[in-house]
């Protein structure tokens, strides 16, 4: 049976490993979270439709149901498609991650970790989409100013001329920030039917928005063997 406090938000943990669960809720806990936890995919998996938590930390290397197949499942189910995820993954399982991603997945804390680490990534999480929005189309982060209605982006005050390419992987990146996209996840947001590229082609259009902003181009951070972020406000 899951286990499940009373505070909020609520946050489902599905970790096999009882020595690093009793550590993650005792944490979570401490911190003012609601936690839930199970110990295996199938559990995890009804706990989260039951609860509907705020976020959930999910271990790929389940017994049973692995963490891939419940974000496959999750993602593809109406009612929890919306819960952000973040994946915990063992050195060397970068290919999970990428996969993980590509499904939906919010982001991923590698073991072994920090408590204070995995707070900071989880509130992280919890709190994007709380970019300052200014009007309808229209996202603002630090000197960046980005406006959809009139496809125009300002630094600094001053206006930078983006291809239409650009302007929407800027957008999108912006949009989320602090989340992580695989070239597949930007292809799948940017495209069209009518536009053609390939996933390598993403990094010929970063590397040209980083130009052009100039010093602020570290708001755009390069995840090693994975793909991009857009620096959250806080970092």
């Amino acid at each position: 049976m899951g286990i499940c406090g009373m505070k909020k938000p609520k946050i489902v943990v599905i970790e096999d490993e009882v020595d690093i669960l009793e550590v993650i809720n005792y944490n979570l806990s401490k911190e003012g979270f609601d936690v839930c936890s199970a110990l295996d995919g199938e559990e995890g998996l009804a706990l989260i439709k039951k609860e509907v938590p705020d976020l959930v930390l999910l271990d790929l290397m389940l017994p049973g149901l692995d963490g891939i197949e419940i974000c496959r499942k999750l993602k593809t189910d109406y009612s929890t498609r919306s819960i952000p995820i973040i994946m915990v993954t063992a050195k060397g399982e970068e290919s999970d991650i990428v996969l993980g991603l590509g499904m939906g997945a919010d982001d991923y804390m590698v073991k072994p970790f920090r408590p204070r680490e995995l707070m900071a990534r989880i509130r992280s999480v919890l709190r994007r989409g709380d970019f300052i929005e200014e009007g309808e189309g229209l996202v603002s982060i630090d000197e960046l100013v980005i406006d959809i209605n009139r496809h125009e982006v300002k630094l600094e005050g001053k206006k930078i001329v983006l291809t239409a390419m650009e302007f929407k992987l800027l957008h999108f990146l912006a949009s989320h920030p602090g989340q992580v996209f695989t070239r597949e996840n930007l292809l799948n947001h940017v495209s069209s039917d009518d536009t053609f590229i390939i996933d390598r082609n993403i990094d010929v259009h970063i590397r040209s928005i980083r130009k052009k902003l100039n010093k602020h181009r570290e708001l755009i951070e390069t995840i090693h063997r994975v793909g991009y972020r857009f620096r959250d406000k806080d970092q």
